[in-house]
């Protein structure tokens, strides 16, 4: 089968082997994969070169799982899994995936997984939000987009956190009350914090917290290490505490529900932009340059050509 390979190069299209079910997995016909800035900014230099990477896929189950769990062939169903995603067969274990409604579009669905999903966990991990002062740093990437739509059906009163103006397009609608440039525009102390910037954000954050306020630190796009001086947090009455967010497996119910909302228009996928997976790389730089706003969804289509353009 044909794989989007990392290599010299940059990502590009080669033949590898079909993948192999195990008894828990179901084997499906990818439509469409989204990237992620993790799968990207931090690829291993140590994987085999014909390894295949990517978390996220959507599309239909070629062979139902031999043990009995999951969705029979023909289903439509959007995937997750550390790895395996960027190619044209997928075997992926059924605790990890979701059945898509008909309403739903594959592409939008593939957005889901690892950007949705661990919006919604860290959302949850804050506890009850309702009434309460939620800042979303990154507010403009992929899951802070949905962070920013989950808080604020959770109730919270949203703050986004965006590098410039351009970025926050959209978040308004999303159900951020406030747009900010950085935690140093927060007028108020806040009680949550949803971070997926870390360095000086993060510890920027953090030193704006009310009593007992808790930051989720989900993500790194800064890429840089976080510093926080304590003796700032205490000239700061900060009593807050600071937890490493980890998303956990398994996936299905979460994607069940957030599909709910998709299907409900409750939640939208906020793909920023979308192309034939032959464009991979292009999407890959733009998605690390910051210049795809929400998320990238690449489609895999029978024409691609065997190289990128």
């Amino acid at each position: 089968m044909q794989a989007l390979l990392h290599g010299p190069q940059g990502l590009h299209i080669a033949d590898v082997a079909d993948p192999k079910p195990r008894d828990s997995q179901v084997l499906i016909e990818v439509a469409a994969v989204s990237l992620n800035f993790g799968e990207i900014a931090y690829a291993s230099r140590d994987a085999r070169s014909d390894h295949v990477s990517g978390w996220d896929a959507a599309g239909i189950v070629l062979q139902s799982a031999a043990d009995g769990s999951g969705p029979a062939a023909g289903s439509r169903v959007v995937t997750f899994g550390w790895s395996g995603a960027w190619a044209r067969l997928r075997a992926v274990d059924t605790e990890n995936l979701a059945v898509v409604p008909e309403s739903v579009d594959l592409g939008a669905a593939s957005a889901l997984p690892v950007a949705g999903v661990s919006a919604l966990q860290a959302v949850r991990r804050l506890g009850s939000v309702l009434g309460r002062r939620v800042l979303v740093t990154g507010a403009s990437g992929g899951v802070g987009r949905y962070a920013v739509r989950l808080a604020a059906l959770a109730g919270a009163h949203v703050i986004a956190s965006v590098s410039g103006p351009g970025r926050a397009e959209g978040l308004r609608e999303l159900g951020a009350t406030e747009i900010v440039l950085g935690p140093e525009g927060l007028s108020e102390p806040v009680y949550g914090v949803l971070d997926t910037v870390g360095g000086a954000q993060l510890a920027e954050a953090f030193y704006r917290l009310e009593p007992d306020g808790v930051v989720q630190a989900i993500g790194r796009a800064s890429r840089e290490t976080t510093t926080i001086d304590f003796e700032v947090a205490g000239s700061r009455s900060a009593r807050g505490r600071v937890e490493n967010f980890n998303v956990s497996t398994p996936f299905a119910a979460d994607l069940s529900y957030l599909l709910r909302l998709l299907e409900t228009g409750k939640l939208d996928p906020q793909i920023g932009w979308r192309g034939p997976w032959d464009r991979a790389e292009q999407a890959a730089q733009d998605l690390l340059a910051r210049r795809i706003p929400g998320k990238a969804v690449l489609d895999i289509t029978a024409s691609s050509p065997a190289g990128l353009a």
